[in-house]
């Protein structure tokens, strides 16, 4: 759905709903979040929000260590690929790479970035990458170690709420200057888990079809080819009811139902969903690991203190960045990293205990 003339994704939102009825949440979504990308770099203090790797290059240097690990220990194979998926400014790439480079591992570097805006500043950060739409036109040989931060929480999810007459989609309808959730006329029960449908009324059930694909998709890479993955998002891993939809502008939370197309809007990646999906491939899952937790098993407070040592002036930004990444209160806990590794690859750092 395109704008026309630079007309609000609003607008057409609600001829849209004029003409054919209620629209999916999961339709709301997706088409705000292509709006949103397709127009602009989000990133940084000037945009909406800042992802870990902006935070701090201890992230991306322990992913880059993390991945050389892993290659070396199953026989450093030479044909291997370096796979993100949605790189951002591409600066995890360029972190991770470097920390990487230093035992060994160059591998191709391939970026699935569908935004133009983005990919014109990944090319000044990642000389060499080739692009992607999709992981389709990914090459088909070698290993392929794949990374995904705060990739899948921004893919659309579809939501279902327990209504008196059974499970029901939850649709979108104009609200005056705002869109709200309604309950559809189709029944959705087979869509729920059966251990699920006896919710009380009210209960909303949240999955996202776009990140099962994915990591679908992924774990048949790892299974063909080897390789392993890692992906880092905010979300659960225990099964959870309610929606987490949310909307993020300028550094602050907003109303998603407002001005679609103008905020960044993401929902909590249910990792307790994503683990069996993978496993259904035949690949190993490693582990699902607090993000704090995993950083300190790789290192990050040594690596901050040793960084501190070599520039006492940056000392205090050094370590307050290291408490963003780790402490229980801000990314730590809430952030999870979920690993996985072809089925003749070793198990990885960062995911015992």
């Amino acid at each position: 759905m395109s704008a026309a003339g630079g007309e609000s994704l609003a607008a057409i939102f609600r001829r849209l709903i004029a003409s054919t009825g209620p629209i999916s949440l999961m339709h709301y979504m997706g088409e705000a979040n292509a709006r949103y990308y397709a127009s602009r770099d989000p990133l940084g203090s000037a945009g909406d929000f800042v992802t870990a790797p902006e935070i701090s290059q201890m992230f991306g240097e322990l992913i880059g260590l993390w991945l050389a690990d892993m290659w070396i220990n199953a026989g450093r194979e030479e044909t291997v690929h370096y796979v993100e998926l949605g790189p951002g400014r591409g600066t995890l790439a360029r972190d991770a790479l470097r920390a990487a480079k230093r035992y060994g591992l160059e591998p191709s570097i391939h970026l699935v970035e569908a935004s133009t805006a983005l990919r014109d500043v990944q090319l000044a950060t990642v000389p060499g990458a080739q692009w992607h739409h999709d992981l389709s036109t990914i090459p088909a040989y070698g290993p392929v170690l794949v990374v995904a931060n705060e990739f899948l929480d921004a893919l659309p999810v579809r939501q279902l709420v327990k209504t008196p007459d059974g499970w029901r989609e939850r649709m979108v309808v104009p609200d005056g200057d705002r869109f709200v959730c309604v309950a559809g006329p189709q029944p959705m029960d087979p869509a729920v888990p059966e251990s699920r449908r006896d919710a009380p009324e009210g209960t909303i059930y949240e999955l996202c079809p776009g990140a099962a694909a994915t990591v679908y998709e992924v774990a048949g890479r790892l299974k063909e080819q080897g390789g392993a993955a890692l992906f880092i998002d905010y979300g659960h891993d225990v099964p959870g009811d309610g929606s987490t939809l949310q909307a993020v502008r300028a550094h602050l939370k907003v109303d998603p139902f407002v001005n679609p197309g103008e905020a960044d809007l993401t929902a909590h990646v249910d990792f307790a969903a994503l683990a069996p999906i993978a496993q259904s491939r035949g690949v190993r899952w490693i582990g699902t690991a607090p993000q704090g937790r995993w950083l300190r098993e790789l290192g990050i407070e040594a690596r901050a203190a040793a960084l501190a040592q070599a520039a006492p002036e940056h000392a205090a930004a050094l370590h307050a960045a290291k408490d963003r990444l780790i402490g229980e209160g801000q990314m730590g806990l809430l952030f999870k990293v979920m690993g996985l590794a072809a089925p003749n690859w070793p198990g990885g750092a960062g995911f015992v205990g």
